[in-house]
């Protein structure tokens, strides 16, 4: 690894864009700066999610978030929708995690009927981005007490 970086320091004051090449060895995206707050929403908003099924919903998704290269911070389900907060690697999209849990979650609570008839979300989901980690307690916060009033 020494030798590498020496190799790329030397190469580094021959080219006219260190910088880039700075960028494209040494740096790496860090997959905690890149949080996301998820809201999936039950078919036609159908209060599909029981109180007394909501925790094992929460771990199952909690696991499904960890075991996808990203870190839950903070999750709550409500019976018609599910406010879930994570910062997920650079590898997955959006798109891909929120799919992941929305598909594998739907299947978990069909096959252990946690809901009442057939369970789905649906197609459209909710995301809003933070940029940094200031807002993550500030969420985390709303998201376990919805009733906070911010002034």
């Amino acid at each position: 690894m020494k030798k590498d970086l020496i190799t790329l320091v030397t190469e580094i004051t021959k080219t006219e864009r260190p910088y880039y090449l700075i960028n494209k060895f040494i740096m790496k995206i860090e997959y905690h700066n890149l949080y996301s707050h998820f809201i999936l929403i039950t078919q036609n908003r159908i209060p599909s999610i029981p109180q007394k099924n909501r925790e094992r919903i929460e771990k199952y998704i909690t696991g499904v978030i960890n075991n996808n290269h990203s870190k839950l911070y903070s999750i709550y389900a409500n019976p018609e929708h599910i406010h879930i907060l994570a910062s997920r690697s650079p590898k997955l999209s959006e798109e891909i995690l929120a799919t992941i849990v929305a598909d594998s979650s739907s299947k978990f609570i069909n096959d252990n009927k946690l809901s009442q008839g057939v369970f789905a979300w649906q197609d459209r989901r909710l995301l809003f981005r933070f940029p940094n980690q200031m807002w993550i307690k500030f969420v985390s916060i709303y998201l376990i007490n919805p009733n906070i009033i911010v002034k």
